[in-house]
């Protein structure tokens, strides 16, 4: 009898039931139809399109721009038994030749491929003699020169779909993507009337934490965040600059803490060897640039630190999201200070220009740039939930009141600016919305400038009413009201002009109040719930499972997360199996990894059950 995908979840997987939305797509691409799945890190997205791999009679071709997700994946597939390869840049020629051959030959059931090798002469000779039965496309917010990570490499996914013998169903996969991003995936990889999946961006088991820090503070604030809260624990420290990569990383190793750098500008040996530690445990923390991380399917990051404030929330969800892949509660925690603007500011004006767009695009989405820049400092000012903001950002409607994150968890001090906020909302609309920040601030301040005397706005009653004020302060104010949704920028616009949205009308009213992040003699203190950490059931069995997988790990030479993610020994500890039967109904275990490993786990633990 055919197996079907509950058969194949569970042995091969081993999973009982599916995760949300994962059915769905499951049942569209075996069904013939196209699908679009915008699913969070952790997911389970891959699970979408590897068992209708696995059910559908040919072969299944990934598109995937992440050469470490492709090893990844293949070295998992192929320990759950399933065969699979990769085609890219890091194989030899001689290498390569002989995986095309066994494409040829029917060899794989499931091959991953980096975009760029789509239309060389090698691999359209080798697909053209294959039954292909499903493209998946991952990350697929490449596509989109709107989105983060545009990869010109996309644009030509679509004819290679339409000029093989058969068009097969095409899915596409990512976890970050806007409304209008979405949109770019539909159009431009062609999809025909595919079922659209959106799960949520939320995952419940991130902590989200932002830490207002001074630039000359944050080294001491990092170490103490490493040394004290994540002494033991595996994460990632993302920096802004490849030199700030590099000094980090020797900060790091000063303090006695296993760490490595990894940027562009290293050479693909010195890259391949600090992810091959990192993956492999070696070291506990990867410093890197967002050159490293997208993909990689290490499920044990605890940890994801910011050392600078990213450009957009789509980077910095798409990055933070890297920890906590097993469902495990980890943290996401952002260094932010004012110099981070500046910084990113500067990285937005010496950016290359993208060859693919006219002069006047190039000028839009440097404008949308900024504009997805404010969003992000809106995410560092905002005294409101973080996960709320996040969600907000995607198009979902977040909690009041997470009970997860700094803001709802958090002992900080907060400050009623609503009759500031007034102010700046009416000289919005005194200047008629035409008008920057800049000229906003030299009204409000009293502030003469060539804008001001040539527009007369010396006249407005809105003129000298925050004498006091700073512009750094009025600029901050507006990423506050930016980040609640009370003003808003045009993305289309040209020119930064910001304006009050129909949701400011209750502030001017009076009906709804503004706060700030303050300091102490500003304000008074807002305090929260102490946050508290679930805790395995049984640590003293858990770090016996975690040796044997050490263990096994450096026999069989693959990362540790590959034989068993710390999810399922978790789970392990929880149901304490005694046979293979029992074995088989821990999450994560199928019946190929119970056939391997079955033996040497149960006989850890019923060593353990003999010693209590």
């Amino acid at each position: 009898m055919n197996p079907n995908k509950t058969d194949i979840l569970k042995s091969v997987f081993g999973h009982d039931r599916f995760r949300p939305g994962q059915e769905e797509i499951v049942d569209a691409l075996t069904g013939g139809r196209d699908a679009l799945a915008v699913m969070p890190t952790g997911g389970g997205k891959s699970l979408c399109y590897q068992i209708p791999a696995l059910l559908l009679p040919g072969v299944t071709l990934v598109i995937s721009p992440l050469i470490s997700l492709m090893k990844d994946q293949v070295m998992a597939l192929v320990q759950n038994g399933v065969r699979a390869a990769y085609l890219n840049s890091t194989l030899t020629a001689g290498q390569y030749s002989r995986a095309l051959a066994n494409v040829r030959n029917g060899v794989y059931k499931i091959v991953y491929v980096a975009p760029e090798r789509l239309w060389t002469d090698g691999f359209l000779s080798a697909v053209s003699e294959l039954d292909i039965s499903l493209i998946a496309v991952d990350e697929a917010h490449c596509v989109s020169g709107w989105g983060q990570d545009f990869r010109p490499a996309y644009l030509g996914i679509r004819d290679f779909v339409e000029n093989l013998p058969h068009r097969p169903p095409v899915g596409a996969f990512t976890a970050t993507a806007t409304e209008r991003v979405r949109e770019d995936i539909a159009e431009l990889l062609g999809l025909r009337d595919p079922c659209r999946v959106i799960t949520g961006f939320d995952r419940p088991n991130l902590y989200f934490e932002v830490i207002p820090v001074e630039k000359s503070k944050k080294d001491d604030a990092l170490i103490r965040l490493i040394r004290d809260r994540y002494f033991d624990k595996c994460g990632i420290v993302y920096c802004g600059t490849r030199n700030s990569v590099e000094e980090v990383t020797a900060l790091l190793v000063s303090r006695g803490i296993p760490a490595r750098g990894y940027h562009a500008g290293m050479s693909d040996e010195e890259r391949h060897a600090a992810q091959e530690d990192f993956v492999y445990d070696r070291i506990r923390v990867m410093v890197a640039t967002n050159a490293f991380g997208m993909g990689i399917d290490k499920s044990n990051v605890s940890f994801v630190l910011h050392y600078h404030m990213p450009k957009d929330v789509e980077s910095y969800y798409q990055e933070a999201g890297r920890a906590g892949r097993d469902g495990e509660a980890a943290d996401c925690v952002l260094l932010a200070s004012k110099s981070d603007l500046v910084l990113n500011r500067y990285l937005i004006d010496n950016s290359e220009p993208n060859p693919e767009l006219s002069e006047e695009e190039q000028v839009r989405l440097r404008r949308l740039e900024y504009d997805r820049l404010d969003k992000m400092a809106g995410y560092c000012a905002t005294p409101g939930c973080l996960r709320s903001y996040l969600l907000r950002y995607f198009g979902e409607e977040g909690p009041e009141s997470c009970g997860n994150c700094s803001n709802c968890q958090g002992d900080f001090l907060v400050k009623d600016v609503t009759e500031d906020a007034q102010k700046l909302l009416s000289c919005m609309a005194r200047t008629g919305n035409r008008f920057g920040l800049s000229t906003l601030s030299a009204v409000l301040r009293a502030s003469s400038n060539e804008t001001v005397d040539r527009f007369g706005l010396d006249s407005l009653s809105t003129y000298g009413i925050m004498k006091g004020a700073t512009e750094k302060y009025i600029r901050e104010l507006a990423s506050v009201l930016q980040a609640d949704g009370s003003v808003a920028y045009e993305a289309d616009s040209v020119y930064r002009i910001p304006h009050a949205t129909e949701k400011a009308r209750d502030i001017l009213l009076g009906k709804r109040k503004v706060f700030i992040k303050a300091e102490p003699e500003k304000a008074e203190k807002k305090k929260k719930p102490v946050r508290r950490t679930a805790e395995p059931a049984d640590t003293t069995l858990l770090g016996h499972l975690k040796a044997e997988r050490a263990r096994l790990a450096k026999e069989l030479h693959v990362p540790a997360y590959i034989i068993f993610p710390d999810a399922t020994l978790t789970d392990m500890c929880r149901v304490m199996p005694e046979d293979i039967d029992e074995f088989l109904e821990v999450t994560g275990v199928g019946k190929t990894k119970a056939e391997k490993y079955g033996a040497v786990f149960l006989a850890v633990i019923d060593k353990h059950r003999k010693e209590l």
